[in-house]
């Protein structure tokens, strides 16, 4: 099966609001699931693809810490 994934999750979010997207990602790591982490995984590719250097510092020492605790 050739699947697109990325295709897939950004077309289902495509046009979503923020207060949309914001219930989509809650609700994926709410579920605790382990089928929504690739579409997580996507999100934040974008997030990452569209981040300035200062945003994706931010970002990488967040999740530093994150991971530190």
């Amino acid at each position: 099966m050739n699947l697109n994934l990325r295709h897939a999750v950004k077309h289902n979010v495509s046009g979503n609001s923020q207060a949309e997207l914001e219930d989509t990602i809650v609700d994926a790591i709410q579920s605790g699931e382990e089928k929504m982490l690739p579409g997580l995984g996507v999100l934040f590719e974008v997030i990452w693809e569209n981040a300035s250097q200062e945003e994706k510092q931010e970002m990488l020492s967040t999740l530093e810490q994150g991971l530190k605790q």
